[in-house]
């Protein structure tokens, strides 16, 4: 049992990309099993993973295994072969070449998340209490409020991702090792907030592709 504080966390954006891998194989595992001839990769590499399987599409993953022309996608489990159709999850891999942390983050804030459900009622109810059955959860947000400073680097690279407008992978490292990696879209405003007597700060806003891993080390 523990609780911990996200107090010294650091965030970093990845800045580069290597060009993208195709798959040639990918097997239902846990974790799955790519072949790439000659790929390149080593252990601990971080990819954003593009599949025919939704699940596991837009996704990030570490390289663990790494052969000369095989590589698993650490953490991941695609052995439900339901959800994971045999042979339908073919795609590529880009691994980050190069990470920009974002410093100076203050007032950070989650929001999203939240089960939805579809509510209704039958004729024969009557006024019998609605009934009701979950559907989705709504999109994952993360907030970033960084004090202004236009000598940092993270104000181009923010700019570039907010411009280009697809997503980026985002590593937050904890600090009791952990790694929590997401992919995001980017929405930067560069207008610093003026209000007496406050720092002024600009607004990021990070919004989940797909579902975010986590790393234990």
């Amino acid at each position: 049992m523990s609780a911990t504080l996200p107090n010294g966390s650091v965030l970093s954006l990845a800045t580069t990309y290597g060009a993208a891998i195709p798959m040639t194989v990918l097997t239902n595992a846990a974790p799955p099993v790519a072949t790439a001839t000659a790929h390149g990769l080593t252990n601990g590499d971080i990819l954003e993973v593009t599949s025919g399987w939704l699940g596991l599409d837009a996704r990030p993953a570490r390289v663990a295994g790494s052969t000369t022309n095989n590589f698993n996608l650490e953490g991941h489990d695609t052995a439900d072969t339901t959800k994971y159709p045999v042979g339908s999850g073919l795609g590529s891999v880009r691994k980050v070449l190069t990470w920009t942390q974002i410093s100076q983050v203050m007032d950070p804030a989650t929001s999203g998340g939240e089960q939805r459900f579809v509510n209704w009622n039958y004729l024969e109810d009557g006024n019998a209490s609605e009934r009701s059955k979950p559907t989705n959860r709504s999109a994952k947000v993360l907030t970033l409020k960084l004090a202004d400073d236009p000598a940092q680097p993270w104000n181009a690279v923010l700019a570039a991702a907010d411009a280009a407008g697809t997503p980026r992978i985002l590593r937050l490292a904890l600090p009791g090792g952990s790694f929590l990696y997401y992919n995001v879209y980017v929405g930067f405003d560069p207008e610093p907030s003026l209000s007496f007597n406050n720092i002024m700060q600009l607004t990021v806003t990070l919004n989940s592709a797909a579902r975010f891993i986590r790393y234990a080390s």
